[in-house]
Order: structure tokens, then sequence, then C-alpha cells
């Protein structure tokens, strides 16, 4: 991030976060990851600590902080190793619903949970037929006096295997497209609400992704998020925010990628001398720098905008296709200066690696991506 938009506390803030997931997550991560899974006794210890939504008013239990600090939160998470913990999508993408749209009661109730780490949010958009058209969800939810009974499943959901509270898409009115989805809570104890299996994943091991089923799923009429029919109207507004996150989460780990990749060519000998002094590698390493430092110019003049309230829509949807494509060179060539060492798990690269191929799907594929940057350019690509 630019300087400017740094003080002496952000600083004090990044020192205090980093020194926490060099204690607590780092040395637990390679557990963590053959548990597919991050301890519930984490998000309680973020919460008590101030790290779980610190943008939230004090209100409910917030610290009532800039976006600034959330950028801090994910980077240092990805540098610690803590990639996987799934606090980035529960502050920055999920919670702000709850926040935005939901009634004085419902903030009430759930918020403070939120910023204790008490309740895990996910929210609930991608179906097995349904991912980036998200108007072609089936999941449907029929008002029924003072409740709305959902049915319908989810797949790919992140936090969805421990959430307590799920942000649903559904139709409540099938037949009006987009204009009939809308957006309710659902928490873990409502009737007719099952999880399935956690999913097994390329990468991203300690983050638990699952499937949520819904049969005949009862749920309280005030857990409707905002208006009926309002739901597409709400993602879209919150889908810049959302694809911001994964933009941060990008360029961390392109230049962690790049860190390990020449740290390794410094030290690697091959015909009596370092590889990084062969002019292919240092090429290469040269190339992958310019990339690095290109996303990093892209991405703070990005957040710098966010944060002044303007709608970056055309540049993050630009931001989220270039950097899911560039972190993936990156950590692909980083692999490939490390040899048949890059390939085996006790060397950071392979875990960053299968992690971030990830990157360029959710959120919006890069082809998605493209897409929108095309049709906001006034093309009609078919």
């Amino acid at each position: 991030m630019t300087d400017s938009l740094y003080t002496e506390e952000h600083q004090i803030f990044r020192d205090a976060f980093r020194k926490f997931v060099a204690k607590e997550i780092t040395p637990n991560v390679e557990q963590w990851e053959a548990d597919r899974a991050v301890p519930r006794d984490l998000w309680l210890k973020m919460g008590e600590q101030g790290y779980l939504c610190p943008w939230l008013p004090e209100q409910y239990g917030g610290l009532g902080l800039g976006f600034e600090y959330s950028v801090i939160i994910n980077e240092e998470l990805i540098r610690g190793d803590g990639f996987g913990v799934g606090v980035p999508l529960h502050s920055d993408v999920a919670t702000p619903y709850v926040h935005s749209y939901a009634t004085p009661e419902m903030k009430e109730r759930w918020l403070p949970g939120c910023a204790t780490g008490e309740v895990i949010t996910s929210i609930g958009l991608t179906e097995p037929n349904a991912g980036s058209d998200l108007a072609a969800i089936r999941t449907t939810a029929r008002r029924d006096g003072d409740s709305y009974v959902l049915n319908g499943q989810k797949t790919f959901i992140t936090n969805g295997y421990f959430a307590d509270l799920v942000v649903v898409a559904a139709k409540t009115d099938p037949k009006a497209g987009h204009r009939g989805v809308s957006l309710i809570l659902v928490d873990k104890d409502a009737p007719g609400f099952h999880r399935g299996r956690r999913l097994e994943k390329m990468g991203y091991h300690m983050q638990d992704t699952a499937e949520l089923f819904f049969e005949d799923c009862r749920v309280p009429a005030s857990h409707l998020l905002g208006a009926e029919g309002a739901g597409f109207k709400y993602m879209m507004e919150k889908l810049q925010r959302e694809r911001l996150e994964v933009c941060i989460k990008c360029q961390v780990n392109a230049e962690e990628a790049l860190k390990e990749g020449l740290n390794y060519a410094k030290v690697r000998e091959a015909f009596g001398r370092p590889i990084g002094n062969f002019q292919y590698t240092a090429f290469r390493l040269a190339e992958m720098a310019t990339d690095v430092e290109l996303g990093r110019v892209f991405l703070d003049h990005l957040i710098r905008r966010h944060i002044e309230g303007n709608d970056i829509t055309q540049q993050v949807s630009m931001a989220k296709y270039w950097l899911g494509e560039m972190v993936n060179r990156v950590a692909y060539q980083a692999l490939q200066i490390h040899g048949g060492y890059g390939y085996m798990e006790e060397y950071r690269i392979c875990r960053i690696s299968r992690d971030v191929r990830s990157l360029s799907i959710f959120a919006g594929t890069s082809e998605i991506m493209k897409l929108i940057v095309s049709r906001n350019l006034g093309l009609t690509p078919q």
C-alpha cells in the first residue's frame, strides 16, 4: 500500500498481528493442513485481540477501523503461511452483508459474535449447476407465514463446514430471473439445514470447504436481508470488496513465491555456481520481479480508491483477472527454479503453488472477469 495510507498506528497493528501469527498460526500450519481444518480456538483468540471484523462499529464489538486494517490482516496471514485461515472471508465478505442489510435485531443478535469468534460466517452462492451465473441458482425460499422455507443445495462453500451463520442466495420468485433472488440468513441449528462432506481439494487444505443442503429448511422471515428480490443487487454491490480481497491474496502470494524462488536461486549451486547467476534463471527472475512490482502498484491504487469510496468495478475485474493469472505464472516459475525439490511438500513453494491455483477461479473466473471488462468497454462478446 502507498506510504501515505499508513500511519504509525497501522504499523503498530501490523507488528502486533505479525507476532500473533508467528506464535499462534505458523507453528501449527503443518498439523492443520493434515487435519483439513483450523481449530475454533484460533477464532476465539483472534476475536479476543480484535483481529476479527475490525471495521465493525464499537456498538457491535468491533474497533471501528478502516479497510486498510483488513488488508494488513490478509497480508500477514499469507506471509505467516495462514493462507487457509478463513478469517478474511468471514470478516470482509460474509459479515458485511449482515452489517449492511440485516434488521437492527439481527445485527444485535449476530454481529457481536462475529467480532469475538463465537460466530463464524460464510456465504452460500455457488451451486452444482450455477457458479458464475448467479441468476441461474435453483435454491428456493418460499414464504410461509412468518417463515421462509428453503430447498436446494450449495457447493464449494468456504467456511461452510464450521460456519454458524450462512448468507444464502435463494429464489423467492423463481419466475423473475435475477430479480427473484433474495438473501436469507440461515443459522447452523435451523431445522432442515444439513452439511454435506468436507470437500477434498487440490490445495487450500486447512480451509474447510463444504456442501450445504436445505430440505424444507425453515427460518424466520426476519432473517431476510434487505428487501425481497433485491439479493442480486446486493451481491453486485458487495462483489467489488470480495474481489479486492482475493486480489490481495493473489499479490501477496506472488510476492512470497518470488521470495522463495529468489532465495533458492542464490543458494542452490550447479556446475560450480549459484543457479541464479545463469542468465536464463536471472532473466526469468527479473520477469517475475517485474510482474510482482506491477501487481503491487495496481493493487495499492485500487485499495486507495476503494477506501475513498470510488466505484472500482471495472478496475477490480481487471485486477482479479490479471493478478490471478500472474500469481500462477510466478508460482510456476518459482517451483521450476527449485527443480525436483519444489515438488516436495517440505518446501514452502510446493504448498504455495497448489494453493494459488484456486485464485483465478473463485470469486469469478478469469474468463468471467474478461467478460465484465469487455462489456464495460461497450462490446458484446458471445
